[in-house]
C-alpha cells in the first residue's frame, strides 16, 4: 500500500494481508485483516549507484509493489543517494550526543554498517577480544543518531550487550566502556530511557563504578607502599635499589595506564546517569544507592574532563535538600575548594555554581570560611567569574560572625573600585547588596570610609537618590568612633532630604542616618531649626499618615535629637509627647515601636523641662507601668530604667511604682499570704464588728503580716524587724547579708544607649540585624 524511508539505505513496504474461510458453496465465511511491513535493505546504494536499475531489481524481486509503482521507488532512491551524497560532503565529524569525546579503544580499521548488525551480534558470543570488537562496532553505529530507532528495533543486539556487560564487566575495562557508551548514545534522549531501565543499566553502572573506586583506592596503596619501601632503601648505596626504582617506575607507568582506562569508564557510566537523572523518580533511586558519596569521592581524580562531570552531576543533585544533606555530612565543600581557582574555565564555573548552590546551608558557608575560601573567591572578583563569585560572598556574609574577615583580605577595596566603576550605570543588585552586609561590621565601615570612599558614596547617593546605596551607608553611620565624626559633614544634605517629596525608601534611610549620628558636638537644635523638621516629624507622628517603617523612623529620629536638651524642650512644646502617646495607643501590639517610643520617653525624662512635662501633664507614667511587665525583654529594660528616673524626682509617682513592683515580684507570696489567711480561725478573718479583717489592696497595709511569728522572721533573729519596717518607710534596698533578689526589687541607673531593635541586637553582635541588606 505505501512505500516509505525509515533508515538509511532502506525502503519499507507498509501493506496488509487478508485471509478469507470459504464456505461449502465458495461463500466467505471468516475473514480477518492485518498490516504488515517489510524492510528491504540497499547494500548497494551508494554515490554511484545506477538508479533506474537498482529500481527494476527492487520491484522484481519485492512481489508486494506493483510495476506501476517503480516511478515511485525511482524517486525514493535517489532521495536516499542525494542523502548520502550530501552526509560525505559534510565533515566526518559525527554527531556526539552530549559532547562526550571520543576514547582510546574506539579505533577500528573497517567503518561500521548497519546492514551488518548481524554480523556484529555475532561477535559478542565469542572471546574477549571479538566481544570488544563487535561492541566497538554497534557502538561506532550507535553514535549516529540516525541509526538508534533501527537499533531499538534489534532486541537480539541489546539483549545480548545487556547480557554481556552483566557477565563480563569485570573481566575488561575496555569492554565494559564500550557496551555502557552504546546505552550512553541512548540516554540522551528522553524517549529512550525506558529501554536502558528495561535492561537495568544504570543499577549495574552504580555497581561499577563503586567497585572501580574501590579498586583505585586499592592502587594508591599498592603505590605508597613500594614508595615506602623505595624511599627508605635509598639511604643505603645498595645496587639493588636501582632495580626496586625501576619496578616502582614499571608500576608507576601500569597505574597511569589502568587511570587512565578507568577514568574512561567513570566518565561514560556517569554520564549515562547524569542523563537518566532527569527523571526525579530515577534520580532518587540513585541517592538511595549513594550515588552523592560516590560523586564526592570522584572529586579526588586529577581529569579536568571527569571533573566536570562530576561537578556538573552534583550540582544537578544540590538542588534538592536531602542531596544537599548529603553533601553536608561528608568533606564536599573541602574537596571543591582544592578546585578554586584552576585553569580549565568550565570546571571552575560549575564549581563554582555548586558552591552557590550550597552557600545556602549556613553550616556550608561555616565550612567554606574554614576552607579558606574567602581569598579565593575575592581573587576571581575581577574575573570571568565574578557575578557567582560575588554570589556566593554575598551570601557569606550574610553571617555576622564571618563579615569582620572579609576586612583581611582585598575584597573590600575591590567591591569600592567597581561602586565608583559604575557611574552612572545602575549598580548591580548583588554588587550593592554585598556591601551593604559589609557596611554592617565596624572594621569593614571604616575600611570603606579611607580616603574620600564616604564622600564619593554620599555624592552617588544624593544624585541617583539611590535608597540602597543610602541604606549602605545607614550601615557604616552606626558605628561609633572615627567614622561616625565623618558624618558631621553631611548632615545638612541628608536633612535637606526628608523636607523634599522624595521616594519614601531613600527618605527612610535617610532619617535612619540621621537618627544614628549620636555625636555630642552636633547642634541638632540648629538642624531642626534650618530645615524645619518638627512639623514633619509631628505629621508624620500620626497613625495611618505615612508606611509604618517611615514613621518608626521618625520616632527613632524623635529619640536622638531629644538627647539635646533645647531640642527635647522644643520637641515637648510643639505636642510631640501626646503624638506619641496616642501612637504607642495604636501600634502597641508593635514591639519594635513600642521599644522606641519608650526610649523617647526615656531620653526626655533626663531634662528637667520635659520630664515635668511627661509627669504633670501626660499619662506617660501609667503607660509605663502597664508595660513594665510586657513580654519583651528590651521594653522591659527601658521601661524599668525611665519608671527608675521618674521615681526619683516624683515621690508619688514612686510610691505607685514601688508598689506595682513589689506586686509583680512577690505576686506568689502575696496571693499565699491571702489564701493563708482565708483558712485560719475567725478571729484572723473578721474584727470585732463582723467585717472583714482584710479588705482588696489593704495587704501592703498590715506591718504584722511582714515579721508575724508566722515563720517570716528566722529564729535566730538574722533579720531585725527594723529590716521591715525600713521596707514600710521605702526603703527598698535589704540590710548586708539579706538578699535583695528575695525581693527582686533592684534602682539601677544603667541609662543604656537605644536599644538597635526591640530584641537587643548590637551592630557587632552574632545575630541577624534587622537593618542589615535585604536577604
Amino acid at each position: 500500500h505505501s512505500i516509505q524511508i525509515k533508515f538509511n539505505n532502506t525502503l519499507v513496504v507498509q501493506y496488509e494481508v487478508e485471509a478469507t474461510i470459504l464456505g461449502e458453496m465458495g461463500d466467505p465465511m471468516l475473514g480477518e485483516r492485518k498490516e504488515c511491513q517489510k524492510i528491504i535493505r540497499l547494500k548497494s546504494l551508494n554515490s554511484n549507484t545506477d538508479i533506474a536499475s537498482l529500481a527494476r531489481k527492487v520491484v522484481e524481486e519485492c512481489r508486494l509493489i506493483s510495476p506501476s509503482r517503480l516511478p515511485e521507488v525511482e524517486q525514493l532512491l535517489f532521495y536516499l543517494q542525494n542523502r548520502k551524497k550530501s552526509a560525505e560532503k559534510k565533515e566526518k565529524k559525527q554527531i556526539k550526543p552530549r559532547d562526550l569525546t571520543p576514547f582510546e579503544g574506539m579505533e577500528l580499521d573497517e567503518e561500521a554498517n548497519i546492514n551488518s548488525i548481524d554480523d556484529y551480534v555475532e561477535l559478542l558470543y565469542e572471546d574477549i577480544p571479538e566481544k570488544i570488537r563487535g561492541a566497538t562496532l554497534i557502538l561506532h553505529l550507535a553514535r549516529n543518531p540516525d541509526n538508534l530507532e533501527e537499533l531499538l528495533q534489534n532486541e537480539t543486539a541489546l539483549g545480548a550487550l545487556a547480557r554481556v556487560l552483566r557477565e563480563d564487566w569485570k573481566q575488561s575495562v575496555d569492554l565494559a566502556t564500550t557496551i555502557i557508551y552504546v546505552f550512553f548514545c541512548f540516554s540522551s534522549f528522553s524517549q529512550f530511557h525506558g529501554l536502558i531501565t528495561h535492561y537495568k543499566i544504570g543499577v549495574l553502572c552504580m555497581s561499577i563504578i563503586e567497585h572501580e573506586l574501590k579498586r583505585y583506592d586499592l592502587w594508591q596503596d599498592e603505590l605508597l607502599k613500594k614508595k615506602k619501601v623505595l624511599d627508605f632503601l635509598k639511604r643505603d648505596d645498595d645496587p639493588d635499589n636501582q632495580n626496586l626504582k625501576k619496578e616502582y617506575e614499571k608500576a608507576l607507568k601500569k597505574y597511569h595506564g589502568l587511570l587512565t582506562k578507568q577514568e574512561q569508564l567513570l566518565r561514560v557510566a556517569l554520564y549515562l546517569l547524569l542523563n537518566l537523572s532527569e527523571d526525579t523518580r530515577t534520580e532518587l533511586k540513585m541517592r538511595n544507592k549513594n550515588i552523592v558519596h560516590l560523586l564526592v569521592k570522584t572529586l579526588d581524580r586529577d581529569s579536568e574532563e571527569l571533573l566536570v562531570l562530576v561537578v556538573s552531576f552534583l550540582k544537578k543533585l544540590s538542588i534538592f535538600l536531602e542531596n544537599k544533606n548529603d553533601m553536608a555530612e561528608i568533606d564536599t565543600v573541602e574537596k571543591l575548594a582544592k578546585l578554586v581557582p584552576c585553569e580549565h574555565e568550565d570546571l571552575l564555573n560549575v564549581t563554582l555554581r555548586l558552591l552557590l548552590n550550597l552557600s545556602f546551608d549556613t553550616g556550608l558557608r561555616s565550612k567554606m570560611v574554614q576552607a579558606d575560601l574567602l581569598p579565593k573567591l575575592t581573587s576571581l572578583l575581577d574575573e570571568a567569574q565574578r557575578q557567582i563569585a560575588m554570589c556566593i560572598l554575598y551570601h557569606i556574609s550574610m553571617d555576622d560572625r564571618f563579615k569582620s574577615m572579609f576586612a583581611y583580605t582585598d575584597c573590600i577595596p575591590q567591591v569600592m573600585k567597581m561602586l565608583f566603576d559604575c557611574g552612572d550605570e545602575r549598580i548591580d543588585a548583588e554588587l550593592i547588596s554585598f556591601c551593604i552586609n559589609l557596611a554592617a561590621n565596624k572594621r569593614n565601615a571604616q575600611i570603606m570610609c579611607e580616603g574620600n570612599g564616604l564622600k564619593m558614596l554620599m555624592k552617588r547617593a544624593l544624585k541617583h537618590k539611590d535608597p540602597l546605596m543610602m541604606k549602605m551607608i545607614r550601615n557604616i553611620s552606626q558605628h561609633d568612633g572615627p567614622s561616625k565624626n565623618l558624618f558631621i559633614d553631611y548632615v545638612g544634605d541628608l536633612a535637606a532630604q526628608i523636607g523634599l517629596k522624595e521616594e519614601e525608601e531613600f527618605v527612610i534611610e535617610c532619617l535612619g542616618t540621621l537618627s544614628n549620628l549620636t555625636i555630642p558636638d552636633l547642634d541638632w537644635e540648629l538642624v531642626l531649626k534650618e530645615y524645619n523638621l518638627v512639623p514633619y516629624l509631628k505629621d508624620h507622628l500620626k497613625p495611618g499618615s505615612a508606611e509604618d517603617d517611615l514613621i518608626l523612623e521618625v520616632v527613632i529620629m524623635i529619640g536622638t535629637v531629644s538627647m539635646d536638651d533645647s531640642c527635647a524642650v522644643m520637641l515637648a512644646k510643639s505636642g510631640i509627647i501626646p503624638a506619641l502617646i496616642e501612637l504607642l495607643n495604636a501600634q502597641q501590639e508593635d514591639d519594635e515601636f513600642v521599644c522606641q517610643i519608650v526610649y523617647v520617653f526615656y531620653q526626655m525624662v533626663f531634662h528637667q523641662a520635659t520630664r515635668d512635662v511627661i509627669i504633670k501633664e501626660t499619662q506617660a507614667p501609667a503607660y509605663l507601668i502597664d508595660l513594665m511587665h510586657d513580654k519583651n525583654a528590651e521594653i522591659r529594660k527601658v521601661c524599668d530604667n525611665t519608671l527608675d528616673i521618674i521615681a526619683e524626682y516624683d515621690v508619688e509617682w514612686g510610691k505607685k511604682i514601688q508598689s506595682e513592683k513589689f506586686r509583680w515580684h512577690n505576686s506568689q507570696w502575696l496571693e499565699m499570704v491571702e489564701n493563708r489567711q482565708m483558712d485560719e480561725a475567725e478571729p484572723f478573718m473578721y474584727g470585732d464588728d463582723g467585717e472583714p479583717y482584710l479588705q482588696n489592696g489593704d495587704i501592703l497595709e498590715r506591718s504584722d503580716l511582714f515579721y508575724s511569728a508566722d515563720g517570716i522572721i528566722p529564729v535566730d533573729g538574722a533579720i531585725s524587724p527594723e529590716f521591715f519596717t525600713d521596707f514600710q518607710n521605702g526603703d527598698l534596698l535589704g540590710p548586708q547579708g539579706f538578699p535583695g533578689s528575695w525581693m527582686g526589687i533592684y534602682l539601677e541607673a544603667d541609662h543604656t544607649t537605644r536599644p538597635a531593635t526591640a530584641y537587643g541586637f548590637r551592630p557587632d553582635e552574632q545575630f541577624y540585624y534587622g537593618y542589615t541588606a535585604s536577604r
